[in-house]
């Protein structure tokens, strides 16, 4: 089979190469090895039954400084809108404890004196020792004021759990600075780097603070129905071919260029271009060391991390709201966030999908697999299936039922584990589908989408985009800097759009001082302030 672009992997940095190709008139084929396109964002029907409810991998989530994602959502049509019609904001986020009532933080865009106030707490919460705000705001302006060379020359290069000094802090600003932004995104604060992490943190908070956008926004349905399904009808309306259940074995490779894709049916097809969309543990099982000789920089690719980030959804006899936002519960084991989901599906009836006695669905996902639990003790790696359901479950009802009952076994009508998680049989699981995250120093191991070699692309998280975060967000990016460099290897100008991440402009006189000390060799002045700081406590310490 010959066609001018194959793109191997269906998920979103897949798609959104196909699109803006497709688009743009070329001819387009799209193979892949699951039934169902989408990637890691795709949902799962949870029996064979067509009307079943859907499952999924973990709940989607939209920042506010999400641009790429929700563009290319803003061009798919469904019904007499398009795809981003169907994102709907969220209101609060709830932070449980075990040991307290929970906190309420707001994620509307205020409006008033006191709005703007409360916005502000999740970051400069009342309940923190002073201190700690004052080290917090000195880090955050530590942030703002350093030029993007030393965030990515030194900054890369320190663990965000080393930078806001999470060892000799409180714990309610571990919970509050680390583990809160370990549960909403795929970031572990004691690996990760503080260029990726603070610059993270930093949009997080400006997207609440910016009265011209929503904070953050959840699907009003399952994402394959809301999302995935209108997206892949579109395609199909651009004559884009579509291969589910097509696994690829290997990349012919002649020395120079990739001369065709070898199918699992012994099929091969050919093509002018190539674009590997797969996920990183996948891409390396393609690429030959002929080809990373050629491209250097797709030998570091391997030294990329994975880790587990997956989730779970309990079916319930009640639809228990608790929040119109996500719940973050920030001393569970397991770093659990939850997001009670009926509430924001207008564009889907739970009625009509099966088991009847359901009226709630409670999506929550886990992000610790490697800490004991409180119910099994063990680790969600080590557990089985059932255990790891009856373990989140348990740590839901132990920061939910504080002050009242609000879940009980009597309400759980069914639950749906995300299927690549596999039980081995020497006990335990196995992830076939683990979560990219940033790792101190990934920064030099992620490839440009655009490797030297003359007819491949990269479109996955795994590539470098502006904000170096696994998630939609980044694989599209990455997918459009796939289609730009197709497009000027064909002598046409590169026309798919990509967006810096913003902040405030006020900040730039400082960044720009910071520029010249960092050119000759200065340190930040905020790193000297730290260093005399950690200086004055070890000493004391030792006195």
């Amino acid at each position: 089979m010959m066609t001018d672009v194959v793109v191997l992997g269906g998920g979103i940095g897949g798609l959104t190469t196909a699109h803006e190709l497709a688009e743009r008139g070329f001819d387009v084929t799209v193979v892949e090895a699951n039934d169902r396109f989408g990637g890691k964002a795709r949902s799962v029907p949870i029996t064979d039954d067509p009307k079943a409810l859907h499952g999924e991998h973990g709940f989607r989530f939209f920042p506010a400084f999400y641009q790429h994602v929700i563009e290319t959502m803003d061009r798919i049509p469904d019904g007499t809108g398009t795809v981003a019609e169907n994102l709907v904001e969220t209101e609060a986020t709830l932070i449980a404890n075990a040991d307290s009532p929970g906190r309420i933080a707001e994620t509307r865009t205020p409006n008033s004196l006191r709005g703007w106030l409360e916005a502000l707490r999740p970051a400069f919460a009342e309940d923190l020792p002073d201190d700690d705000v004052r080290f917090l705001l000195e880090r955050l302006l530590y942030l703002l004021t350093a030029c993007d060379e030393r965030r990515e020359g030194e900054l890369d290069d320190i663990s965000w759990w080393e930078f806001i000094d999470a060892d000799n802090r409180s714990q309610e600003f571990r919970d509050r600075l680390a583990y809160a932004t370990q549960s909403l995104v795929a970031l572990r604060p004691q690996v990760g780097s503080t260029r990726t992490i603070g610059t993270i943190y930093l949009q997080l908070l400006f997207g609440q603070l910016d009265p011209t956008q929503p904070t953050e926004r959840v699907l009003n349905g399952p994402t394959s129905e809301a999302w995935i399904k209108p997206w892949v009808r579109h395609l199909e309306a651009l004559d884009v071919d579509l291969r589910p259940a097509t696994p690829a074995t290997q990349l012919e490779f002649d020395g120079r260029r990739i001369t065709g894709v070898t199918l699992a049916n012994g099929e091969t097809i050919t093509a002018d271009e190539y674009v590997l969309a797969v996920p990183v543990e996948i891409a390396t099982e393609f690429l030959t060391r002929k080809m990373r000789r050629l491209a250097p920089e797709l030998e570091r690719i391997s030294q990329l991390e994975t880790a587990w980030m997956n989730g779970i959804q309990f079916y319930l006899t009640e639809d228990v709201e608790l929040t119109r936002g996500h719940q973050v519960y920030a001393d569970a084991p397991w770093a659990l966030t939850s997001i009670s989901q009926r509430q924001f599906w207008t564009g889907y009836n739970v009625a009509d999908h099966g088991p009847d006695a359901v009226e709630g669905v409670l999506s929550v996902i886990a992000s610790d697999w490697d800490t004991p639990g409180m119910l099994h003790e063990k680790p969600a790696r080590s557990c089985t299936r059932d255990e790891i359901a009856t373990e989140i479950w348990a740590q839901l009802k132990a920061h939910l039922n504080v002050t009242e009952t609000t879940l009980d076994d009597d309400m759980l009508v069914d639950w749906f584990l995300d299927p690549a998680i596999v039980e081995r049989d020497d006990g335990g699981v196995e992830n076939r589908s683990p979560l990219l995250i940033n790792t101190v120093g990934a920064l030099a191991n992620r490839p440009s989408a655009d490797p030297a070699i003359d007819n491949l692309t990269l479109a996955s998280d795994y590539v470098r985009t502006n904000s170096d975060l696994a998630s939609m967000e980044s694989a599209n990016e990455a997918g459009r800097r796939a289609a730009n460099a197709i497009l000027e290897r064909h002598g046409r100008k590169a026309t798919v759009a990509t967006w810096e991440l913003t902040e405030p402009a006020v900040f730039e006189p400082f960044k720009r001082q910071d520029r010249f000390r960092y050119r000759l060799g200065l340190p930040h002045p905020g790193d000297v302030t730290h260093s005399i700081r950690g200086a004055t406590r070890r000493l004391s310490s030792r006195l």
